[in-house]
């Protein structure tokens, strides 16, 4: 089993991006920057990030925007890395090559790496505009991301026009909140149209969400704009009751919804938390703040029944990164990926079929004592055994193979974010802010914890896990 050790830095070369980018690339001191997650193993650096961001391989482009988010915008937070990032990144939307579609974590349909790229600046620039207060980064860090911005505003400007309604779309949002920076302010009646004609009825949840709270700051009226979003809201509810209303009119509510135009937005998107800045945050629980987990002992020494439990000097260490990785894993990754890293097969690999097409659900690692759990063949959630798998750890406490209710007590009180602790059908409790599902599997006459670290488009386990992953319980 592995421990964590040095970081991977095999990533793509550099010397596929356009000129430009490249002299940006290297006129930056990137030992001098970290990412959320510099130096973990398995986990790129930015360079390798920007690198793969072109690459030829559809899969490792696709895995370098999700690096984009996990490791330079983690949890709404800008980090040394990510605004000359930016300026690295802006520097690549006129190549030819970011004309290609792919479909991209967390969005529905397809769009051009362009339009995506743009997304990303989008959500950069949304961070921009908030107070360190907000939890966005160090005061330096947010310096240099407003320092960036009239920079980035030049090289988008260009695309606001374009032909491509998702490119147009994405290049005004991020104009939109770029214009947040004092200095870009007389360009505020240049924009302001477009934001009110084409964003402000975007079939994208978020764009809408921009148009409406950046028309308001600019002083105009939006409050036919609110009551729409409100009545577009309550009309989708309504639909969705029908729908499951075995006595109402089921298949007029479910030809309703099908014939709307599908939500384009990521499910979560940076700024949607600053909506209603007046919303207070929860009172802290009351009592004590609980002592963090044990782990379980383990069984005694020669034991070999079924339901042994691993003893702590048998167990990996590995420790977790919200929305990033575990271990030497980190989200995005391939089957290949994984096994390399890992040393080792997969002892089970399950696929369901979808007519001709096979996709890979799930794969065991016995060895390891790890599930990976896939969409559209990338990583999206991991499991670890809690009889034997490696010991994760979330601030230095453990969470595999302890007691439920202790690890339960002690998250709940980390949690922070209105809204952010749900439960599963099967009792689970989730924690949306982290990334985190804390699952129970059995061990003789005792219940230790499975912890689960998602992605988001796994934070409803219901739906997401396969029917195998409730078993093991």
């Amino acid at each position: 089993m592995i421990n964590e050790m040095t970081p991977d830095r095999s990533g793509a070369p550099a010397g596929s991006l356009p000129p430009r980018a490249q002299a940006e690339l290297a006129g930056t001191a990137w030992e001098e920057l970290p990412h959320v997650c510099t130096g973990r193993h398995g986990v790129p650096d930015t360079p390798d990030v920007l690198g793969a961001v072109l690459a030829t391989d559809p899969a490792r482009r696709v895995r370098a925007v999700g690096d984009l988010y996990r490791l330079l915008l983690n949890r709404e937070q800008v980090f040394p890395a990510t605004a000359p990032a930016a300026l690295v990144l802006v520097r690549l939307l006129d190549d030819p090559r970011t004309l290609a579609e792919d479909r991209w974590e967390g969005r529905a349909g397809r769009r051009s790496l362009r339009a995506e790229l743009l997304n990303w600046l989008a959500s950069f620039a949304d961070i921009a505009r908030l107070d360190v207060e907000e939890g966005v980064g160090t005061a330096q860090d947010l310096a240099a991301a407003r320092t960036a911005r009239p920079t980035l505003h030049d090289r988008i400007a260009d695309f606001c026009d374009a032909g491509d309604p998702l490119v147009r779309e994405a290049a005004l949002a991020a104009t939109a909140l770029l214009l947040a920076d004092p200095a870009l302010a007389p360009s505020v009646p240049q924009y302001a149209p477009a934001v009110r004609e084409v964003l402000a009825v975007s079939a994208d949840s978020y764009y809408r969400w921009i148009a409406r709270e950046r028309l308001a700051a600019w002083g105009e009226d939006v409050t036919g704009f609110v009551t729409a979003e409100k009545e577009r809201r309550a009309a989708l509810d309504r639909a969705g009751e029908l729908a499951e209303d075995p006595f109402g009119d089921q298949e007029q509510a479910i030809r309703w919804l099908e014939e709307q135009p599908e939500d384009t937005a990521a499910p979560e998107r940076p700024g949607r938390r600053c909506e209603d800045r007046t919303t207070p945050l929860p009172a802290t629980p009351h009592g004590p703040v609980p002592e963090p987990p044990v782990a379980a002992a383990g069984s005694e020494a020669g034991y070999h029944g079924p339901w042994r439990i691993a003893r702590e000097e048998e167990r990996a260490e590995w420790t977790f990164t919200p929305y990033v990785g575990v271990g030497p894993l980190h989200f995005g990754m391939t089957l290949e990926e994984i096994t390399r890293v890992l040393g080792e097969g997969p002892a089970v690999s399950s696929y369901s079929h979808h007519g001709e097409n096979q996709r890979l659900n799930h794969a065991d690692f016995t060895e390891s004592g790890i599930r990976a759990l896939f969409h559209d063949g990338r990583l999206g959630c991991v499991a670890a055994d809690a009889l034997t798998g490696p010991q994760v750890r979330l601030d230095a406490a453990p969470l595999t193979g302890c007691a439920p209710s202790h690890v339960e007590d002690w998250l709940v009180h980390r949690t922070t974010r209105p809204g952010s602790l749900a439960y599963s059908v099967a009792g689970d409790p989730v924690f949306a802010d982290l990334g985190l599902a804390i699952r129970s599997q059995r061990a003789g006459d005792i219940v230790l914890t499975r912890p689960l670290f998602l992605l988001h488009d796994w934070l409803d386990l219901w739906h997401a896990l396969p029917g195998e992953e409730w078993i093991c319980s």
